[in-house]
């Protein structure tokens, strides 16, 4: 039991401490055979926030292989369920307030693709040179902007920007949110923590996406978040899908294709 590979997927993701914190709590996840790609960030200022990231991404590797997207986002969903009772009870255990992480999860499967997220690590997807932001930050500052109460641009450094509302191991449910959208021939998606989104502008990043492939474009977006300051974790997965039989044609029966 496999994956539909109607798209042919190439992907690559890098992840670095920055040039401020003392130690990565960022954990990424770059499975193009699985169809399977995600970004969790440790809540910061915990010292397990490193474990609570890798438990993340550990528990996603581990899904077994299904051939229904719904059915993948909702094993999904359960594996992000498991791993956050989990944490709660290293949290009660260790006596600390919350062991958390954020995560975006994308899976692809026949000409679709899905996410489930919670916090605010992000997805874009870029198509026909157009930078679109795919999620919402679960954070207060996404709150505020709802309510017009600050602009985008006070929103960027704005102290309520690291005020997470949703994330693994926050409370006793999680309730990630979740989407699917089409997949067209040439989508450039991009998954990131908020080190990259918080030091680098959505123009910036489409120029990338645009010009280079994904291992040049991530280490490019990576070096970006460096050089402007690099003041937290940066974790970056670039995904491409290629429609090997092209936009225009129809194929007949996914089951056949190897």
């Amino acid at each position: 039991m496999g994956f539909d590979s109607h798209f042919q997927w190439t992907s690559a993701a890098c992840t670095d401490v920055g040039r401020v914190r003392e130690r990565n709590e960022d954990a990424c996840l770059d499975l193009p055979a699985q169809q399977l790609w995600a970004v969790a960030d440790g809540m910061g200022g915990h010292a397990v926030g490193d474990f609570a990231s890798q438990a993340v991404v550990q528990a996603l590797a581990a899904l077994p292989p299904q051939p229904l997207l719904e059915d993948r986002m909702e094993a999904t969903r359960a594996a992000m369920q498991g791993v956050n009772l989990a944490l709660v009870d290293e949290a009660a255990r260790l006596g600390v307030r919350c062991i958390g992480s954020t995560v975006v999860v994308l899976l692809a499967g026949d000409r679709r693709c899905g996410c489930l997220w919670a916090g605010d690590s992000r997805l874009y997807r870029l198509r026909g040179g157009e930078l679109v932001r795919l999620t919402r930050d679960h954070n207060q500052v996404e709150r505020l902007l709802a309510r017009g109460l600050i602009t985008p641009e006070q929103a960027r450094h704005h102290p309520a920007q690291n005020t997470i509302t949703r994330a693994v191991g926050a409370a006793a449910t999680l309730a990630p949110e979740q989407l699917l959208t089409e997949v067209a021939d040439g989508d450039v998606f991009l998954l990131c923590s908020d080190g990259l989104s918080n030091e680098v502008d959505d123009p910036d990043i489409a120029a990338v996406l645009a010009q280079q492939d994904p291992p040049q474009a991530a280490q490019t977006l990576l070096q970006m978040a460096l050089d402007a300051g690099g003041r937290d974790n940066i974790s970056v997965v670039v995904i491409r899908a290629a429609d090997p039989y092209g936009s225009d044609k129809t194929l007949v029966n996914p089951e056949l294709d190897t």
